[in-house]
């Protein structure tokens, strides 16, 4: 059984129809939004299983309000141009792992990733 939900904010609407594409196959619905204020109100009411989260959308303290808010929500990272201090600061904001946006195998390793191993496991 596919987990229920991922929700994207991503800044590049190509990215984040990539990202649908591929991630439609591990779960029920892949959710876009198009502001943090929206990704708060999505994840409020449908509890998904991860957020994938551009950088150029939102803030690191946005991600701190994420995992505070949101317990149990693998946060995931990305930015076009993520280095070793950005990727440090958003896993001590409490986000999974943070990627460039251009390692889309990075990215959907990371978020299908548990899915697949729980899939293999049962």
């Amino acid at each position: 059984m596919q987990p229920s939900n991922i929700v994207l904010l991503q800044s590049d609407p190509q990215v984040a129809q990539t990202l649908v594409a591929s991630l439609s196959n591990s779960f029920h619905r892949v959710h876009v939004v198009r502001s943090i204020s929206d990704l708060h109100e999505v994840v409020a009411h449908q509890r998904p299983f991860a957020v994938v989260l551009d950088l150029e959308s939102a803030t690191v303290a946005d991600v701190e309000s994420l995992t505070r808010e949101f317990q149990g929500i693998r946060i995931l990272c990305n930015h076009r141009v993520a280095d070793e201090e950005m990727w440090t600061r958003t896993l001590s904001a409490g986000a999974d792992n943070c990627f460039r946006t251009s390692d889309m195998r990075g990215i959907l390793a990371a978020a299908a990733g548990p899915v697949v191993m729980a899939r293999s496991a049962a």
